[in-house]
């Protein structure tokens, strides 16, 4: 979903703010823990919620996992056959959820004060080199 969506959100228009970029559909649903529907935790992202893991498919032939450490402002990402993305190739895969993941907590918050802890900044990634099976 993020990763096939990002060119919409890249070329929408944002506001003076930086903010008013358009989210891929169900965005907020997925923030709030309303989807899956079939495991819906309602646990908001950043408030009940400090770590997500997903699967990060590549180019519909090799799949990636990752972990996104909402905290820390940063995602590790494991792949089981390295040479199989480079590393431009990862860069280019990674860029939607470094730019799109914290705009999400921004646009998404519910207060002020909430949107105050966070910030347009791109999120950091590393891919894991130890430890993968």
């Amino acid at each position: 979903m993020w990763k096939d969506k990002y060119g919409k959100f890249k070329s929408s228009t944002p506001d003076h703010n930086s903010l008013g970029r358009r989210l891929p559909g169900g965005s907020w649903n997925l923030y709030a823990g309303i989807v899956p529907i079939f495991c819906a935790t309602n646990n908001i992202w950043g408030v009940d919620v400090d770590d997500k893991y997903a699967p990060v498919n590549f180019q519909n032939n090799h799949w990636l996992a990752i972990w996104i450490s909402i905290p820390k402002r940063h995602i590790v990402i494991w792949d089981t056959i390295v040479k199989h993305i480079s590393p431009a190739q990862l860069d280019e895969v990674m860029e939607s959820f470094l730019t799109m993941v914290p705009y999400l907590f921004v646009e998404c918050t519910f207060t002020d004060e909430e949107r105050i802890k966070y910030s347009l900044e791109p999120f950091t990634y590393e891919r894991a080199a130890v430890g993968v099976p």
